[in-house]
């Protein structure tokens, strides 16, 4: 037998294979591959999830975590409790928002990271900082809202935070109208230095009641206003 003969023999066997592998859900009668096979579990170091964060380009649920690795949502958490904790005394720091995290630098190296890149050129004004202020700790929070606290128009100065992304939308407002809510986000916390919204500084009992009035509750407890303050001055 000629070795022409041969290999198309060998061809032949090969797509007789191929056929019956995909009668068997290996490959679908259209060729197409089976994209439901489930990548290995490969586990979760506290090593491996700074890793992850560090080279990650946005920040990344716990659900998306524990996809990856092909672990449950007890083992991600604890992991984060553990490189959270051994983050304490470097230069970096494990930022939480809801369920996404990421990295972040410290506050400590707020002011080099700053004159680094620039950032410590950056300022917030007057009306930029109140209207930051009451988004922050009013959130989730309409622009009609934010305006009745401020007494006087914000779409100009929300606007501007949205640029910033300082101020992100968090959806609709069950409304007439259909309002945006407005929130902050990863941002913010980078901007002024927390890792979440419970580090803010608490309000002043007067301002407190000013925000209770539109329907919602203040973050925190109850201390001397202005402790908000630009991270950039």
């Amino acid at each position: 037998m000629s070795e022409e003969i041969v290999d198309a023999t060998k061809i032949a066997e090969a797509d007789v294979d191929a056929g019956e592998n995909g009668a068997n859900g290996v490959s679908g009668g259209n060729g197409e591959s089976n994209q439901t096979e489930e990548r290995a579990p490969i586990g979760l170091t506290e090593a491996s999830l700074e890793a992850l964060l560090f080279v990650a380009e946005r920040p990344l649920t716990r659900r998306e975590i524990a996809s990856l690795a092909g672990v449950d949502r007890d083992t991600v958490d604890a992991r984060l409790g553990d490189l959270e904790v051994s983050l304490v005394a470097r230069g970096v720091r494990l930022l939480v928002s809801g369920d996404r995290v990421e990295l972040t630098t410290s506050r400590e190296a707020g002011a080099l990271i700053a004159r680094y890149v620039g950032a410590d050129a950056i300022r917030l004004s007057p009306a930029a900082l109140e209207t930051l202020a009451i988004v922050a700790y009013r959130q989730p929070v309409t622009k009609a809202a934010v305006e009745r606290i401020r007494g006087v128009d914000s779409d100009y100065t929300i606007r501007a935070l949205l640029h910033r992304r300082l101020v992100v939308e968090l959806g609709r407002a069950e409304a007439p109208g259909r309002p945006f809510l407005y929130g902050t986000g990863f941002e913010f916390l980078e901007r002024f230095g927390l890792t979440t919204l419970e580090e803010l500084p608490p309000l002043d009992v007067d301002v407190a009641a000013r925000i209770a009035e539109e329907g919602g509750s203040a973050i925190g407890a109850r201390v001397p206003e202005g402790r908000l303050v630009d991270a950039g001055g």
